[in-house]
């Protein structure tokens, strides 16, 4: 006897309708045999994870790639300025691109 797909056609059908899809009988076949493929690679998953494996988040390795957190030298106030084509005080000054009341 062969093994009863995970999810019936009657059952896409319903999650259609609850979640407000109209789909036609050709869409509702296609995405049966989909979802049933799915949930039976997922059941494949399952029956194969052992107890002695450690879930993981990744298959590989990771570390942490972060440069170390150093304190280094700036600019200066002046430097930071120089290349501005406008000034006004100790800031960039630019063209004003809102209206008075804001």
């Amino acid at each position: 006897m062969p093994d009863m797909p995970a999810i019936s056609r009657d059952e896409v059908a319903h999650l259609a309708r609850l979640s407000r899809l109209a789909l036609t009988a050709s869409e509702l076949d296609e995405f049966a045999g989909q979802l049933d493929s799915i949930l039976s690679h997922v059941k494949a998953v399952t029956e194969v994870a052992a107890d002695d494996v450690p879930a993981t988040a990744h298959p590989a390795a990771t570390a942490n790639v972060w440069r170390e957190d150093s304190i280094k030298p700036g600019l200066t106030l002046e430097e930071a300025l120089s290349g501005a084509p406008e000034v006004s005080g100790s800031r960039f000054a630019v063209p004003q691109i809102l209206g008075e009341e804001q």
